[in-house]
This record gives C-alpha cells, structure tokens and sequence, in this order.
C-alpha cells in the first residue's frame, strides 16, 4: 500500500525554499496594506472549540452550572445556536468552508483523504506538490529537486481579505493552514500541520516486554535490549532526502535506570532528563543530521513518558517542528512561532496535539492519553493568554481566533465510556475513577465527556475577564458529535453488489486493496475516503493505456448514481434490522458549487448515527462483511456523518437571525463587522442583527 509523500518537506528545507519568507506570494496580504497610524477597528474574537456538540453542551450547562458559569453566561445573552456543518462534516472540509466562506466545490477540500484519479490510490487533501526530482550524484547520494507544496485549498481565507482592507487579524491555530496564509497581524497552522517523521506524526514505544494490549503495527512498538541498567535506542526522524533509500534518519537515545531510585535518566542530543514511572518530560529539542559532518540537519521537538521501568517502557511522541527553528514555517512571520515559544516554552506544531493513535494502539491507557491531553490543553491555555495580551495591546482593534483541539480528539477516544450501547463500552471500567486527570473528587470514566467540556469553561472565562467591554464574542465549532457503535465498509458493500469487481484469485480481506485487486475492466465505483464513492468514469480515472475508467459520462453515469444512491439509502444493518445506517446520499454536482467541483467525489455518503465508513474501507481495502462492531483500534465518537447528525455549535453575546445558518454565513459576518462586502464566490448571509 502507497501511502502519501510528505517527504519533500525536510528537502525543501535544506534546499532553503523558506529561507526567504518575506517574500510574498503573488496576491498575498501584507502588513504594510494598514491604514494610515490612528486607524481603528472594531474588536471581534471567535473561540473556535472543535467538535463542541450543542447538546451536550446543554446538558453540561445543566448538570454542572456552577462549573460552566462562563459558558451559561453567554449562553443568557445568546442562547444555544445550531450551525450547520460542511457536507461531510469532516473538520478540513468545515473549516475550509468557514476560512474560505465557500463550499468544497469552490475551495477543493472534499475529505480528508483525497485521491488520485490516475491511480485510484489515496493522496493528501490539504497540500499539493511536484513529484520529487533528483539529481543522483553517486555512491548513495543524490539533490533533491522539485516543486515548492503548495495549499490545495483555493479561495482567499477571510483574513487576507481582512487585511486588503488594512483590518488587522491574529488567526492562530487555524485547522486547514498549512501552508501558513499570512494576515495583517500574525497567523499559526493548526489541524494538518506534519510533524517532522510524517504527516500525521508518529510515536515510538521503546520497551524491553511489549505491554500485552499494546496493537500496534512494527516500526512505532520497538523492543530494546537492557545490558545491566542501560538501555540503547533510536529515535527515528524525517526521511533523508539526499540518500537514494530514502531511509528515516535516527538519533540514539541513551538510558540509565536507578533502581534504588526507582527512576531514569533519558539522554538525547546534549540533553539529560529525569523521569520516574507516570512522569511526562518537557519538550527536548532534537536535531537530525541529513549530511556528514554536519553540513546539514532538521530540528524538532519531542517528548518523552516513563511508563515504567519493570518492565521498562519509554513512550516518545511523534517529532514535531521546532517553533524555534522550524524546516517549514508554522507562522506568519516566520518569526512568531519562535517569538511565542520564547515567552511561554516549546508546544505543540504537530497538527492533532492529542495523540490518539497511541490510544488507538494501546500504548498509551485511557488516563495517560488524558493526561497528556491535559498538557496539549495547559499549553494552549498559555498561548491563549499571549494572544490575548497582544491582541489587547493593538490600539488599532480588529480581529482575533483562537482555536482548541481537545474537546474533539478526546471525544473522539473517550465517547464509548458513557454510552452504555457502545460495544467497546466496559461497565465496570466506566464506574472506575478517573480523578488522576480530572483532580475532581469522586470522578468517574462514564462522566468523562462532561469533564472534558468542563476543562473549557476556565478557557472562555479568560476571553470574557480580558476582552475589551465592545468585542463581539463568537464561540463556534465546526460539527458535533455521536457515537460511532458499528463499522460500515463501502468498498465490500460496493464488491458484494457487482459495482467493484475483484481479479481472478482475489477474495475480500484486510490485505485485499483495491489499488492492486480490482479488476478495472469491469468496475463501476469505488470508494476512497471517509464520505466519498467515485465512480469509475471514462476519460477521468485510469491513465492512457492503464486501468482505464469504464463508465460514460452522461446517462449512463446519471442512472448509475441514481442506483448507487437509492441501494445505500434502503441498506439495513442485519444486526438491527430497523435502523437505517445510511441517512443520506448526496449527489455532489446538486450541493456544490464553484470551479473545483468536477474534483469532488460524485456521491458523498451520509452516515447515520451510530455508522460510519471503516478505516479499512477509507484507506481502499476491501474487508470480508459489510458489517463489524466497532471494538476499538479507531474512534469510538465519531461527526463523519449526515451532516443533519452533527450539527455544530453557535455561541455569541450578539442577537442572532432567524433562521439556520451555517459556516460559510460566519464568514460573511465576520466580514461584515468591518464594513467589507462577502468575496467572490461566497454564497452566506449575515448571522447577526
């Protein structure tokens, strides 16, 4: 299985292509487009909070009004507003419809996971780039070529248009800026930003006896060898861009275990840290030589957790850019990411700071993933405080964004702990206390979702004592949340109705992919991604003289989708025989609009409550049933529904419309507040009176 290339980063890097950052690119906003000095604005701040679920925010508010007190004033001034989501609700599409004020037909972001049509394999959604070129210049080496990545994502982001307008905005974390768009103010990546070893990033579990519930795959659970009380490792890194192999480059990690002390010396990089069993190191920074003698390296972040010493276990996170010296800017200015980590120390630049593929593996429990969630949580806390002085100490007013991760990722790994219907749902695990990260008396798991909402009203509480009197407050989120309880796998549905057929010899399975086990002479679809079916469309799919696609454009593909559609709609779970698993099925030339749209999937699949598209199925495989429970190794809460399931949530101490409103319309508003006209393309209407 190919899967995508993020490698070109480190090389880009090295061969200096953000060397110049200053240098604008064309139609890019640039500071000095201000108004004269004594110019000001009013003030708008937007707390975007991922994946905060109107009801159960309402129901926190109500079981625990003393402790949301922040959260029920604004919800006095303004009541609990619904917010319609992006079709899929999926958190790059939804936030690159609320950044853009399009939807995905205009800015291209449909998933994700995208693919490519000549292939039919999977590709990154986010960023789009050249393949690599090399120059082989013997023995092992060779100089990385190629193209600068640039965002997939088209449309201008509503900050840009801010600052044509000399509005001064700070964005910071902003899902879906990567590449970093720069604003009148300062801008920071958020959600799908890569780490330094991959895209997502990776961790790495060194242990000498690998924990029996720990799943998972070779290469990020490494047993090492303990010699007396020393302990060797490696620390793997990003992809070497001037060695032929391409090999990840590593760095050793030595260890020391006291035993009297019941604790380990962590070394790496000139730096010695001391952990004793459930302690979490600071960040350390790590630097990667790519070429001898030091001629060339990357830097990045880690952090280290001591599981424990008998048997001995060392989990490291996934490296992350280093703010302080970063191979790709995760700000703009260049600058601002080291100038924030100077005043409040290394963070997170990985762009999903919870690591829920530890969770998803077992290498982490459920009590260490919060814990270290709650670290995500402090740092953002801390950041939030920086960005409010600024903001407050600009006499010119304007625009500020804030963005917090964690009440969607721990939704995400936390949800089958109180819904009792959950068939990873553990009765007596659920009644265990889990007052190690919540420090609340008498906490136990089955109320974990509630305090994970409870740790954001201190945040909200911040924003109201330090916003200047006439701020415009707007809290959104992007979707909502439900329980994800049973795995629906559309590449099998799609085989087992004679639209994907498999070759000779080939049988449905996890190692069956449809990449290299489908017969493309006779395929009619396929699905790839979280939401998206294709259809095997000639003249689209395949390369000249290769697989190429079958059915015609026109009829033939209308009555087809026609078919598709109305088959999924009537699909019944066997095991419920009375729910409808799939809601909706959405044509994507009838919802969306713009020049992107012939890149769209042509049907996006609406799940219903409880269902989702599997891993397996969104990756290309093509699993034996149709149907599985879902018993762990992915999220158990889940917003890759219907779009109707989860719908997000609109706070705010303005008077909101009548009506029903949506992402796009934010941005409207958003623009409105300072006077500016909705950009081309953009088909919302104000929110606020």
């Amino acid at each position: 299985m190919r899967l995508p290339r993020w490698t070109v980063w480190p090389a880009l890097g090295v061969l200096f292509v953000f060397a110049i950052p200053g240098i604008p690119r064309r139609g890019e906003p640039q500071p000095g487009s201000a108004p004269a000095a004594g110019a000001s604005f009013p003030r708008v701040l937007v707390l975007g909070i991922d994946g905060l679920d109107p009801d159960v925010l309402a129901q926190v508010i109500a079981d625990h009004p003393e402790r949301m007190r922040n959260f029920a004033a604004v919800v006095g001034e303004g009541g609990i507003n619904r917010l319609q989501t992006s079709t899929p609700p999926q958190s790059p599409v939804a936030w690159s419809n609320f950044i853009t004020g399009l939807d995905p037909g205009g800015h291209g972001i449909f998933d994700f996971i995208h693919r490519d049509p000549r292939t039919r394999d999977v590709a990154t959604s986010i960023t789009k780039a050249e393949d690599p070129k090399n120059l082989e210049l013997g023995s092992q080496y060779q100089l990385p070529l190629g193209g600068d990545p640039q965002s997939n994502r088209t449309g201008e982001a509503f900050w840009q248009i801010l600052a044509e307008h000399g509005v001064p905005a700070d964005v910071w974390r902003m899902p879906a800026n990567f590449p970093v768009v720069a604003a009148d103010g300062w801008s920071f990546s958020g959600m799908m930003t890569p780490a330094i070893d991959s895209a997502y990033g990776e961790y790495h579990l060194f242990t000498t006896v690998p924990s029996a519930d720990a799943v998972a795959s070779a290469g990020k659970i490494e047993l090492v060898n303990r010699f007396g009380n020393r302990i060797t490792a490696r620390l793997p890194g990003p992809p070497n861009p001037f060695h032929q192999d391409g090999k990840q480059v590593t760095i050793p990690i030595e260890i020391s275990i006291d035993p009297q002390a019941g604790a380990a010396v962590v070394e790496t990089c000139g730096t010695a840290l001391v952990l004793k069993p459930g302690q979490w190191s600071d960040f350390v920074r790590v630097s990667f030589p790519l070429l001898p003698a030091g001629a060339s390296s990357v830097a990045g972040t880690v952090r280290f957790y001591l599981r424990g010493i008998e048997p001995f276990e060392l989990y490291a996170s996934p490296v992350n850019i280093d703010p302080l010296d970063p191979i790709a800017p995760v700000s703009a200015p260049k600058s601002a990411s080291a100038e924030v980590a100077q005043a409040i120390g290394l963070y997170y630049t990985q762009g999903m700071p919870e690591d829920v593929n530890a969770l998803k593996d077992r290498a982490l429990s459920d009590d260490e993933f919060m814990q270290q969630s709650n670290l995500v949580h402090d740092e953002g806390a801390r950041m939030l405080d920086y960005a409010l002085a600024r903001w407050k100490a600009n006499p010119r007013g304007g625009f500020l964004f804030f963005y917090f991760s964690g009440v969607d990722l721990c939704c995400h790994m936390m949800w089958r702990h109180e819904d009792e219907q959950h068939p990873f749902h553990d009765t007596r695990f659920a009644a265990g206390s889990d007052e190690d990260w919540t420090h609340r008396p008498g906490s136990t798991w089955r109320e974990v979702l509630e305090d994970i909402y409870l740790r954001m009203d201190p945040a909200l509480g911040r924003i109201r004592e330090s916003m200047p009197r006439d701020t415009l407050l707007v809290v959104m989120s992007d979707h909502g949340f439900a329980s994800w309880r049973r795995k629906f796998n559309l590449n099998t549905w799609l085989e087992k109705q004679g639209y994907l057929v498999l070759k000779p010899g080939a049988a449905r399975g996890n190692s069956t992919y449809i990449q290299s086990d489908v017969d493309w002479s006779r395929s009619r679809a396929y699905g790839i991604g979280f939401n998206g079916l294709y259809l095997n469309l000639a003249g689209r799919e395949g390369e000249p003289g290769k697989d190429p696609g079958i059915v015609q454009k026109g009829a033939e593909a209308d009555v087809l989708l026609a078919e598709i559609k109305a088959k999924l709609e009537a699909e019944r779970d066997p095991k419920f025989p009375d729910a409808q698993p799939i809601l909706r099925v959405d044509r994507s030339s009838e919802i969306y609009h713009g020049a992107r749209l012939e890149e769209a999937p042509d049907l996006l699949v609406g799940y219903n409550a409880g269902y989702g598209n599997s891993d397996a199925s969104t990756l290309g495989r093509i699993p034996e049933e149709t149907f599985e429970d879902n018993l762990g190794g992915t999220f158990n809460g889940n917003h890759l529904m219907a779009p109707e399931v989860v719908e997000g949530t609109l706070l705010t101490n303005g008077k909101v419309l009548p009506g029903r409103h949506g992402l796009e319309d934010l941005t409207v508003e958003i623009l409105k507040q300072f006077g500016i006209q909705p950009g081309a393309g953009m088909r919302g209407r104000p929110v606020l009176r």
